[in-house]
């Protein structure tokens, strides 16, 4: 790609950008309407096959240099998250201490059906979420210019993407008073810009003492906004990207992943990483929920979708839990559940951080983080197990189980990683595709491992390595959707065999890979 672009190019990007990602976001809602099964599963499959077909025929070279908008729209990941840990933050709050109830909402949406599995108001919100991805990235990139061939172009994108986000309001939708509705969401994208700039400089600021990731503070600010405007009603920025947000992400995330699939295959050690990944995610996942089911007597979607969205920090089960594919008490649950191990990733990112710098992880204190999880998940399960459908004590079980199977999750693989003999940067990959961590995915995505191992960028290839583990998904949310086409209820047997094929799959991937 040449290194200047001209003027008409960029909206030329711009809007091929628009239609690939709502058209791979719309196919997906399209296949799944009618079931009880999310689009984000199909959401996969169709962003790494235009990948890879943009790649095989010549179109694009790997990593999508070619579409630079899509590329600046996968990288939005904190962006997207900033809202959710807003929510969370909110509903932390209204649980635990001194609700605020906040006022009666002034919005009705348009219920009527556009496109096949999606309604008018959610197609503006899929839409708007794009525009403001794209609006608030550019702003940010204004302050800190990332480098990229787009960065002469960001007052422009940042202009249009704000514009467009703010007067793009469904027209069929009932607002009380639409001038209110619009600045809220003007004040909305402010906030997001703040965080977002706060988090960077505060993780500047410590970076000469410990490298953590700016998603860390984003989370911590963004929570804390939450808890302290707990009655904040959402303008039309929160519902879209509370909506919107992960699937337009995660579809950048996959077209660009894709264009790296058959590359990823020649590099050495990736088919290790690949398999871990692969099979790490049936692992993670299925032996979180089996936990659940046959220890905290929990089989039911409204404590294991929150659970393991929570506990793994998952982003295709969080943006299904977000969206409402996985039910209204999901929906509620998940942004407490997905807020809560964050708190605890200052163990996490500390003792990653230090093992960058050291070029290899530091197993005695990861070993000890385990053993706080396994503790965590103990009482979890044991506060589970006596719920008895009480709610406070479902919240409070899944609250612990969050934190504690996050906990041995991630440095239970990265320490598996280690003694496999994997390196620091790789076994980054491989363990945030191996629980779909977004928080470890947006640190790689951001450069924090790509100084440890030089024969490998970890930053170009995790869009790839990321998206592996997704082909597992239509087990994942096949097993979800069959719970909710059966009162809630995971089938075990099937659930079992899932868990066990994880178990076998990892011990293949780590002894004989």
């Amino acid at each position: 790609m040449e290194e200047n672009m001209e003027l008409y190019e960029i909206f030329t990007h711009l809007l091929l950008t628009l239609a690939m990602l709502l058209v791979v976001v719309l196919i997906a809602r399209s296949v799944v309407a009618g079931s009880k099964y999310s689009p984000i599963l199909i959401i996969v499959v169709f962003g790494l096959t235009l990948g890879m077909v943009l790649e095989v025929s010549g179109l694009a070279q790997p990593g999508l240099a070619e579409f630079p908008i899509v590329g600046l729209t996968g990288g939005t990941t904190i962006i997207a998250l900033i809202a959710t840990f807003f929510t969370g933050g909110q509903k932390l709050r209204n649980t635990f201490w001194k609700p605020k109830t906040p006022k009666e909402d002034d919005v009705v949406l348009n219920e009527e059906e556009v496109i096949l599995g999606t309604k008018g108001t959610q197609l503006i919100f899929l839409t708007r979420a794009f525009f403001i991805l794209i609006g608030i990235v550019s702003l940010f990139n204004i302050i800190f210019p990332s480098g990229s061939v787009l960065d002469e172009f960001s007052p422009l994108l940042a202009f249009f993407g704000i514009a467009v986000s703010i007067i793009l309001i469904d027209s069929k939708a009932k607002i009380d008073n639409k001038r209110v509705y619009i600045f809220r969401g003007l004040v909305e994208i402010i906030v997001i810009l703040l965080v977002l700039v706060l988090g960077k400089v505060i993780a500047g600021a410590v970076e000469p003492l410990i490298a953590l990731p700016q998603i860390f503070f984003a989370m911590l600010i963004s929570s804390g906004a939450g808890m302290f405007y707990s009655d904040w009603r959402p303008g039309p920025t929160m519902r879209a990207l509370l909506f919107g947000g992960i699937p337009i992400v995660l579809a950048g995330v996959f077209i660009v992943g894709g264009t790296r699939l058959l590359e990823a295959f020649t590099l050495d050690g990736m088919l290790q990483v690949m398999a871990y990944g692969f099979f790490g995610q049936l692992f993670w996942m299925f032996v979180g929920i089996s936990l659940l089911v046959f220890l905290g007597k929990s089989n039911h979607v409204d404590i294991l979708a929150p659970g393991m969205a929570g506990s793994l920090s998952h982003s295709g089960l969080t943006g299904a839990c977000t969206a409402g594919d996985i039910g209204e008490v999901a929906k509620e649950r998940a942004p407490i559940m997905i807020n809560i191990p964050f708190f605890g990733h200052l163990f996490v990112f500390t003792i990653l951080a230090i093992s960058v710098s050291r070029g290899s992880l530091l197993v005695i204190p990861g070993l000890l983080v385990v053993a706080l999880g396994i503790l965590f998940t103990y009482f979890a399960i044991k506060t589970l197990r006596h719920a008895k459908g009480e709610e406070r004590q479902e919240i409070k079980g899944l609250i612990l189980f969050s934190i504690g199977w996050q906990l041995v999750a991630v440095f239970g693989g990265f320490t598996l990683l280690h003694f496999a003999g994997m390196d620091l940067e790789s076994a980054a990959m491989a363990n945030s595709s191996a629980i779909s961590h977004f928080g470890l995915f947006a640190a790689v995505q951001g450069g924090m491992f790509d100084s440890v191992n030089t024969a490998i960028s970890s930053p170009g290839l995790i869009n790839f390595i990321f998206a592996m583990p997704f082909l597992i998904h239509p087990l994942v949310f096949g097993m979800f959707g069959k719970a909710m086409s059966d009162n809630g209820k995971m089938p075990t047997k099937a659930l079992a065999v899932l868990a066990i094929s994880g178990i076998v799959g990892v011990f293949i991937s780590l002894v004989f890979l």
